[in-house]
């Protein structure tokens, strides 16, 4: 590396420091990638100052002949052009030999998604067990609660942070959508089926008559710091009710009952933006991880009354 391009690399690094608060970790992994590509330019004839848009496709290319992931390409590229965007801020160059440089296309992998059958059956079950008279009226009042709760993941797509911390009122007789709060402080309207709010409602009845957790601001309290149940605690009992079904607890977490909710809703026919906006994503491509699930609604559509289909 020569001491011009070094130089310029670490005034990028204490840049990216300073500006981006960026972490120890996250300048570490610039180096290694930044210190690759100026290596690589030198055995080219080249610096940062008068590298060319073949030079930065070459250097992709490179990575790809050699055999690295295309998630590995396109941070390593993410790193350059965060660099030669800087030199190009800072008048040390006049142009950005990255920008015409596509992405390394990267495949995301599909989510793990529970059929309609699957939720069916671990809904009923978890229903049935919720139902049962028992002696024990703690363990009648967890039953329902996590019973309520499956009916609401499932009935809204709500995220499991977003689950647990329902406000004790979000839920009543006449409630047919909820306003949560997601990620970055932004609130959506979502809406919540019949069964979700019956659930939800015999749970509070019941927990109301118990006298438990009177006045807690939770609609799903518990003895625990936050005073509701956690994240970790519903998903401990959503895998052992899979699991009491010959369901592959490996299968199963709430984040998976979100991705249902989002498959089963694009299956029978609903729009991905609706979809979108249902999951609280800021971005359509976050959401069109899904689009699989459309892939196959759309053959089958063009195969069913194309005219010249053979099916």
């Amino acid at each position: 590396m020569s001491v011009g391009d070094s130089t310029l690399v670490e005034t990028y690094l204490e840049a990216a420091s300073i500006e981006d608060a960026a972490s120890d970790n996250t300048l570490a992994a610039y180096r290694a990638d930044l210190d690759l590509y100026v290596a690589f330019l030198a055995g080219r004839g080249r610096s940062l100052l008068n590298a060319e848009t073949a030079d930065v496709e070459a250097f992709i290319a490179g990575l790809a002949a050699e055999g690295y992931a295309a998630a590995t390409q396109a941070r390593r590229l993410s790193a350059v052009r965060q660099l030669h965007k800087f030199l190009y801020t800072e008048g040390r160059r006049t142009d950005d030999p990255t920008a015409q440089v596509d992405r390394p296309r990267t495949r995301r992998p599909l989510p793990k998604v529970l059929s309609v059958d699957e939720v069916g059956r671990l809904m009923d079950a978890v229903a049935l067990a919720a139902a049962e008279p028992l002696d024990d009226q703690a363990e009648t009042l967890r039953r329902s609660r996590f019973s309520a709760m499956l009916e609401t993941l499932y009935a809204s797509g709500l995220r499991v942070s977003e689950l647990v911390s329902l406000p004790a009122g979000a839920i009543r007789e006449s409630t047919a959508a909820i306003t949560v709060r997601g990620k970055g402080a932004k609130d959506r309207l979502v809406p919540i089926g019949n069964k979700a709010s019956a659930a939800v409602i015999a749970y509070r009845q019941l927990l109301k008559a118990s006298g438990r957790h009177a006045g807690s601001a939770f609609l799903f309290p518990a003895n625990s710091e936050t005073g509701h149940v956690t994240r970790q605690s519903f998903a401990r009992q959503l895998k052992d009710a899979a699991a009491r079904l010959g369901i592959s607890p490996d299968k199963v977490s709430p984040h998976v009952l979100r991705h249902a909710f989002a498959s089963h809703l694009l299956q029978n026919g609903a729009d991905l933006r609706v979809v979108q906006e249902l999951l609280g994503h800021a971005d359509i491509g976050t959401t069109e991880i899904y689009t699989h699930v459309l892939e196959h609604r759309l053959t089958a559509l063009v195969a069913d009354h194309h005219p010249l289909s053979e099916r």
